[in-house]
C-alpha cells in the first residue's frame, strides 16, 4: 500500500480528537467478560481441540453492559467499548495456548501447581503482546487493504453499528442461557444420555456417535459448513474405515500388537482400537499438517521478519519525531526490557519449569522460549491477517517448537522427566505467545479502523493477560481434578498430541508405522487441496465430538441458501449471519461456564454429578436426546430471522 493511501484512510474517530478510552468502567467490564469467556474457551478446547475468537461476542456484551450502566451515569463512547473488548478477548487466546499444552502435565501425573501454570501463561501472554508492538505499523497500518484481519474488521463494524444504535447483545444472552440449560440437563441432571452411539452394520467394530453439545453445535455454525465437513470427513474415515480395517487385519493375530501390550485386537472395542492405534495415526496426521502449514507460510515468515526488523530500525531513527495519537505505541525499550524480564523470570524461578532443578536447563529453555516466541509471533500475526484468529495454526507452531526443543534436549542427553517438562513448557509459552499475538493483531486492526490509541490497546492486552491467566489455569485444574483428561469426557486432544510428540522424540518410543500412516493421510489431503489441519484434527477426535459441529455448519448452509432463494437483500443476509454467530458464541459461553460450574461443584463435594438417578423416556431416551438437538436447530432458525417474530436489533 502506498504512503498516499495510508494517509487518505480516515478512522471512525479522527486522530485530531481525543475521546475518553481508558476508564474504570471499560476495564472492569472487559475483565469480567474476559474471565467468563476464558473459562468457557478452556472447556471448549479441552472438549473439541479448538477454540473460537471471542472479540465480537465480548464487544456486543460490552455494549449491552454499557447501555445498562448508562442509566446510572454517562454514556460510554465507542473507544471505551473497544478497550473493553480488547481486555476481554485476550483471555480466550491465553486459554487456547494453555489447553493446547499444559494438560499434558496432568497426563504425566505430575500435578502442576497453580503458580507454575500461571507463570507460564503470563510469560507467553506478555511475550505475545510485547513482540507484536514493533510489527503493528507494518502489518496493521501499512498493509491496510492487503491484510483484512477478518475478526478485527468485523468487530469494528459491530462496534460502529452499536454506536449508531444498530446492534444488540440479546442473541448472545439467549445463547448463554440456552447453552447453560442444555449442559445442566445433560451434564448435571443427566435426564438424557449425553452421547448417543450405534454400531454400524456390516463393518466390524465401526461405530457412529453423536454428543449432545450445544457448544459444538454453535461452533459448527460459527465455522461454517466447509470446515465442519472437512473435520467430520476425517473422523468418519477413522471410525468407518480405519477402525474396521484394523479389526479385520488384526482379527487373526494371536499376540497383542504394539503399542498395546495386553489385549488382542479381536478383544478390543472400537474405542479401545481408537485409543491404542488411531490416536497415533491422528497424531501423525496433525503433526504433518502442522508442518505443511508452516512450510507454506515460510515466504510469509521471512518477509514479515525482514520488514519487521526494518520497521524497528526506522522507528528507532525517528524516535524523536512527533506522531499522532492513533500512531502511538509502547516504547521499544520497554518491549526489550519486558522480554528480558520474562526470560530472566523463567530461568531464575524454579516454579516456572516445575521439576526442572538445573539452572542451566532452565536458562537454555528460557532462551529457546524467547527465540521461538519471537519467530512464531511474527508468523501468527501475519497469518491471522489473512485467515482469521479461529484458523490460526497454533498447534502446528507448537509442534514445530516442541520438535526443535526436544531434538536439542535429546542431543544434550536430557531425556528424563525434567527434560520432558522443560520441552513441554517451552512449547506452552510459545503456543500462548503465538495465540495472544493473533488476538492482539485483530484487536489492533479494530482499533486502527475505529481510531483508537494503540498504546492504550497494548496496555489493555497486557492487563487482559494479567487478569485472566490465573482464572484460566484454575479452570484447567478444576476440570482435571474432576474429570481427568484423555478420555471421552474431556479428550484434551492437542495436549495429548504434544505429550506423544515429546515422549516419542525423547524416548524413541513412537509407533512410527502408525504415525507414518497418519502423515501420509495428511499429505494426500493437502495434495487434493483439502484443508489438511482440520482434516487431521478430525482423524484425531472421536466422531461423536465432530458430528454436532458438522450439523451446526450444515444448518448455516441451509439457512444461507434459503435466504438466497428468497432473494433477500445483502443486509438481511448479513443480519441473519451475525445473529446466528452471536447466538452460537453465546452457546459456547453458556455450556462452557456451566461445565466449569459443574466441575467446581463436583470438586467441592468430592464426587462427579450422578444426576437424578433416572432418564426420561426409558428406551426412547436416545431419541429424545437427539430431539433436543433438533430443538436447538429450531431455535437457531427462529432467532436468526430478521422479522418481528425474532429478537430485533
Amino acid at each position: 500500500m502506498s504512503r498516499e493511501s495510508e494517509v487518505e484512510f480516515q478512522p471512525h474517530v479522527p486522530a485530531s480528537e481525543s475521546p475518553v478510552e481508558a476508564t474504570i468502567k471499560a476495564v472492569a467490564v472487559g475483565i469480567f467478560f474476559g474471565i467468563a469467556f476464558g473459562a468457557a474457551n478452556a472447556y471448549l478446547g479441552l472438549l473439541a481441540g479448538l477454540t473460537i475468537s471471542t472479540s465480537i461476542p465480548v464487544a456486543v456484551l460490552s455494549v449491552g453492559a454499557f447501555r445498562i450502566l448508562a442509566a446510572f451515569g454517562k454514556k460510554a463512547g465507542i473507544l471505551e467499548a473497544n478497550l473493553a473488548q480488547t481486555v476481554g478477548s485476550a483471555s480466550s487466546s491465553v486459554a487456547s495456548g494453555v489447553i493446547f499444552t499444559l494438560p499434558a502435565l496432568f497426563l504425566w501425573e505430575l500435578d502442576p501447581s497453580l503458580l507454575q501454570m500461571t507463570l507460564l501463561a503470563l510469560a507467553g501472554g506478555l511475550l505475545g503482546v510485547l513482540f507484536m508492538v514493533p510489527l503493528r505499523r507494518f502489518l496493521i497500518a501499512k498493509e491496510h487493504g492487503k491484510l483484512p484481519y477478518p475478526e478485527g474488521t468485523a468487530c469494528a463494524e459491530v462496534l460502529v453499528a452499536a454506536d449508531r444504535g444498530g446492534a444488540t447483545a440479546r442473541n448472545v444472552f439467549l445463547g448463554l442461557g440456552v447453552g447453560a440449560v442444555f449442559k445442566f440437563l445433560f451434564g448435571a441432571l443427566k435426564l438424557l444420555p449425553e452421547t448417543v452411539s450405534r454400531a454400524v452394520p456390516f463393518l466390524p467394530k465401526a461405530e457412529l456417535g453423536l454428543r449432545m453439545s450445544s457448544a459444538l453445535f454453535g461452533v459448527g455454525f460459527i465455522l461454517g459448513p466447509r470446515i465442519g465437513a472437512v473435520m467430520v470427513s476425517g473422523s468418519l474415515l477413522a471410525w468407518l474405515v480405519i477402525i474396521p480395517g484394523i479389526a479385520i487385519w488384526g482379527g487373526e493375530l494371536t499376540t497383542p500388537f504394539y503399542p498395546e501390550t495386553e489385549l488382542l485386537i479381536a478383544e478390543m472395542s472400537a474405542s479401545q482400537i481408537w485409543n491404542r492405534y488411531v490416536r497415533y495415526i491422528g497424531a501423525g496426521a496433525v503433526a504433518c499438517a502442522g508442518i505443511l502449514t508452516l512450510i507454506r507460510s515460510l515466504p510469509t515468515m521471512i518477509e514479515s521478519i525482514k520488514i519487521g526488523i526494518e520497521q524497528m530500525k526506522k522507528r528507532v531513527e525517528g524516535a524523536g519525531l512527533s506522531v499522532p495519537r492513533t500512531d502511538l505505541d509502547l516504547p521499544l525499550p520497554l518491549v526489550g526490557l519486558g522480554a528480558g524480564c520474562v526470560a530472566l523470570m523463567l530461568a531464575v524461578l524454579p516454579q516456572a519449569f516445575g521439576v526442572v532443578d538445573s539452572f542451566s536447563t532452565r536458562a537454555i529453555a528460557a532462551l529457546l522460549v524467547v527465540i521461538f516466541a519471537f519467530f512464531f509471533v511474527t508468523v501468527s500475526s501475519r497469518i491471522v491477517g489473512l485467515v482469521g484468529q479461529t484458523s490460526n495454526p497454533t498447534s502446528g507452531m507448537t509442534i514445530a517448537s516442541l520438535l526443535g526443543t526436544a531434538a536439542i534436549f535429546l542431543a544434550l542427553g536430557w531425556t528424563d522427566d525434567s527434560g520432558k517438562v522443560a520441552a513441554l513448557t517451552v512449547g506452552a509459552v510459545v503456543a500462548i505467545a503465538a495465540s495472544i499475538s493473533g488476538d492482539t493483531s485483530q484487536d489492533l486492526k479494530t482499533g486502527f479502523l475505529l481510531g483508537a490509541t494503540p498504546r492504550i490497546q497494548q496496555l489493555g492486552e497486557l492487563l487482559g493477560v494479567l487478569t485472566s491467566a490465573v482464572f484460566v489455569c484454575i479452570t484447567v485444574i478444576v476440570l482435571a481434578k474432576t474429570y481427568g483428561f484423555g478420555d471421552e469426557a474431556l479428550p484434551a486432544p492437542q495436549a495429548t498430541l504434544m505429550k506423544l510428540v515429546i515422549e516419542g522424540v525423547l524416548e524413541r518410543s513412537l509407533p512410527w508405522v502408525l504415525v507414518g500412516i497418519g502423515a501420509a493421510l495428511a499429505a494426500v489431503a493437502a495434495a487434493l487441496r483439502v484443508p489438511s489441519l482440520p482434516f487431521a484434527v478430525g482423524v484425531y477426535l472421536p466422531v461423536s465430538t465432530l458430528l454436532p459441529l458438522f450439523l451446526g455448519g450444515l444448518l448455516r448452509l441451509v439457512l444461507e441458501r434459503a435466504s438466497k432463494r428468497r432473494k433477500e437483500s445483502e443486509e438481511v443476509q448479513t443480519e441473519r449471519r451475525q445473529k446466528g454467530i452471536l447466538f452460537g458464541s453465546g452457546l459456547v459461553g453458556g455450556e462452557g461456564l456451566m461445565g466449569v460450574g459443574i466441575a467446581a461443584f463436583a470438586l467441592i463435594t468430592s464426587q462427579k454429578p450422578a444426576g437424578l438417578g433416572f432418564q426420561l423416556g426409558g428406551s426412547f431416551a436416545p431419541l429424545l436426546a437427539v430431539s433436543a438437538l433438533v430443538l436447538l436447530g429450531y431455535l437457531f432458525v427462529r432467532w436468526t430471522r430478521p422479522d418481528g417474530s425474532a429478537p430485533q436489533d
